[in-house]
């Protein structure tokens, strides 16, 4: 049976990847992001069951217009949209800038649709899979810190969510290659050191992520909440 889908930066990278999987299984999946004809290129190759929907998560006011257009019935609720925001300047200006972009497009992003949409969760096998990253427990100040705040939260919600059949789970990737949060810092040289720091000797692709996706959100996985999935190859294990 066809399940709603909801994926947030669902244009590119990991989330496109996300949602082609769905896509694959038969699913209607609605693509969420800030750019509207990268949606509407995502959607066209996706096919007719991908409905593309520009919204800049971490602004209320669109949050509100855009929920009029999500579906009334979600199975499904991807939390992908992020960025890491530029370091630009010092000072605590620049600081302010830089701490407060993360958290509002790391965070913000997840938590203001998340709440928003929370009584159109399917009860009873709604299923909400949040895209962290292995920075939020290594390091990476700001970056780092903005995914680390989206575990906690994950599990305040799953509780939230678990007594009405709904499970909460995150997804925290290592290095994954083919996306645009790099730039372009992840050359030939960068991709073999990364590599190197994982146990299976090579960096992620999309469809890794996209593979953990699908499994936490099947109906298979209504046993599992709370809980954050490693997907980085071993680089940095789980704890």
């Amino acid at each position: 049976m066809a399940r709603s889908v909801v994926v947030t930066g669902g244009g590119t990278g990991i989330g496109l990847a996300v949602s082609r999987r769905f896509v694959a299984g038969g699913d209607a999946v609605t693509i969420v992001g800030r750019r509207q004809e990268v949606l509407e290129r995502a959607a066209a190759e996706l096919g007719p069951t991908v409905r593309p929907l520009a919204c800049d998560l971490a602004d209320p006011d669109a949050v509100e217009a855009l929920l009029k257009e999500l579906p009334g019935s979600i199975d499904v609720l991807v939390n992908n949209a992020g960025s890491r925001e530029a370091g630009v300047g010092g000072g605590p200006h620049a600081l302010l800038a830089r701490w407060r972009g993360d958290f509002e497009r790391n965070v913000l992003t997840a938590v203001l649709l998340t709440e928003s949409v929370r009584d159109r969760l399917t009860p009873g096998q709604g299923r909400v899979v949040t895209i962290s990253s292995i920075a939020a427990l290594r390091g990476a100040g700001s970056y780092g810190a903005s995914k680390a705040a989206l575990h906690a939260w994950n599990h305040t919600l799953a509780g939230q969510l678990g007594p009405i059949g709904i499970t909460a789970n995150v997804v925290a990737p290592g290095t994954v290659a083919g996306t645009e949060f790099f730039g372009d810092r992840l050359d030939e040289a960068e991709l073999v050191r990364r590599a190197g720091r994982t146990l299976v000797g090579r960096v992620g692709a999309p469809e890794d992520v996209a593979a953990a996706v699908h499994f936490l959100a099947s109906p298979e996985a209504g046993y599992v909440t709370g809980e954050i999935l490693h997907c980085n190859g071993g680089e940095l294990l789980g704890r």
